[in-house]
């Protein structure tokens, strides 16, 4: 990985990097905690972020990031029916099968709400029928999202079931996997996150004798009480204890925390409340690159020009805690020379931002244009300039 000192030093105060000693102070009684700004890649908070955990509900995050992709890929459409298997009913109906969407046998019921009985309401059954639907059986279904895993850089994490159901040690996840999961739930389809992850409640199913609809409250303990908060997910087993991976946004800064390990359903509420308010407001953003913004250029290796400049994607800034001072470094750096073809918005390079006392903050640089492959004449060509050293 190769480096290029940008020659920019930003005065700004409130600067300090995430570490122990510089984060503004944040105590909480959970085992594991982990908090992240995606707007500038800072981890603002970490406890025990890659303890192996089971992780009960929270595994329902993955189960809803393999339909999210399909959907977004033409694989299955939300007005797409799933039978409810009289098995399956049979299986997961009564107290002993956790939280349900209470279908009922041989019901037939659309991805849409399938989607909402697993976010909103946790429905175990509804994860079970979503994966008969999708891929004929639940263990095929579950290969599918270790393979989806694997590919959003989930390293420390494997899935035994559609719902997370306790399974002998099968099933574990870790907060930082976590983080990535609803990191990429986010950005990758934020037009079905919108949808999907902030209903306050939903309703499905009949009560036994009087037939009244049943309506289900979202157990998201942000909901409602942090302003800008829209997900994701509550899990809970006696193995896990009570947890929680959310997500709030406020004037442009979007945050993910994981919270795990704690012992009853209002210490989540409490915790989970408390971690998301200090990261909002210990902390406070500082503008680097507005989106589109060129930051440099990169060399390339056998293309149509010897460079490419490169943007930032979206706004980026830094994240400083709210009040302290100092000065921020920020470099470029990619494997290089890039080789072409380059397509415009290719993730080619990033912007490290460091200071003298905290890791780094990273962000993604893109490409600001297409850099096609050289042809044989200008193979020649930048042979003759590399050979004169231009």
């Amino acid at each position: 990985m190769r480096t290029r000192f940008l020659g920019l030093i930003l005065g700004i105060a409130g600067i300090a990097l995430p570490t122990q000693a510089a984060a503004p102070p944040f105590e909480t009684s959970a085992p594991i905690a982990y908090m992240v700004d995606l707007s500038s890649g800072a981890v603002l908070y970490s406890k025990n972020p890659d303890q192996r955990m089971p992780p009960a509900s929270l595994a329902k995050m993955m189960t809803v990031y393999v339909a999210f992709d399909m959907i977004k890929h033409g694989q299955i459409k939300l007005s797409d029916m799933a039978t409810v298997r009289p098995e399956t009913w049979q299986k997961w109906h009564g107290p002993a099968a956790g939280s349900t969407m209470f279908l009922s046998v041989g019901e037939q019921v659309s991805i849409a709400n399938l989607l909402y009985g697993i976010i909103t309401l946790s429905g175990n059954d509804a994860c079970v029928v979503l994966a008969e639907q999708i891929a004929g059986t639940e263990p095929a279904f579950v290969a599918i999202m270790n393979k989806k895993a694997q590919e959003i850089g989930l390293t420390n994490s494997h899935f035994g079931t559609s719902n997370g159901w306790p399974d002998a040690g099968q099933t574990y996840v870790t907060a930082r996997d976590l983080a990535k999961l609803a990191t990429a739930t986010i950005q990758n389809y934020p037009d079905l996150y919108k949808t999907f992850y902030s209903r306050p409640n939903f309703t499905w199913g009949k009560t036994m004798g009087s037939g009244a609809d049943i309506t289900q409250a979202n157990r998201d303990p942000l909901l409602g009480r942090v302003p800008g908060a829209d997900g994701l997910k509550t899990g809970h087993t006696d193995e896990a204890g009570y947890g929680f991976t959310g997500s709030a946004e406020q004037n442009g800064r979007r945050l993910v925390m994981v919270i795990a390990g704690l012992h009853s359903f209002n210490e989540r509420i409490e915790q989970s409340v408390a971690f998301m308010n200090w990261g909002l407001h210990a902390w406070t953003a500082k503008p680097l690159f507005a989106a589109g913004k060129t930051v440099d250029s990169v060399p390339v290796q056998l293309g149509s020009a010897r460079t490419v400049a490169v943007v930032a994607p979206r706004d980026l800034a830094v994240t400083v805690p709210v009040g302290l001072g100092g000065d921020v470094k920020t470099f470029i750096a990619y494997d290089g020379p890039v080789k072409a073809p380059i397509a415009k918005g290719a993730h080619v390079a990033d912007l490290v931002v460091k200071t003298s006392d905290g890791p780094p903050q990273v962000m993604p640089l893109v490409a600001a244009n297409d850099v096609p492959a050289a042809g044989f004449f200008g193979h020649i060509g930048n042979g003759i300039g590399r050979l004169f050293g231009r």
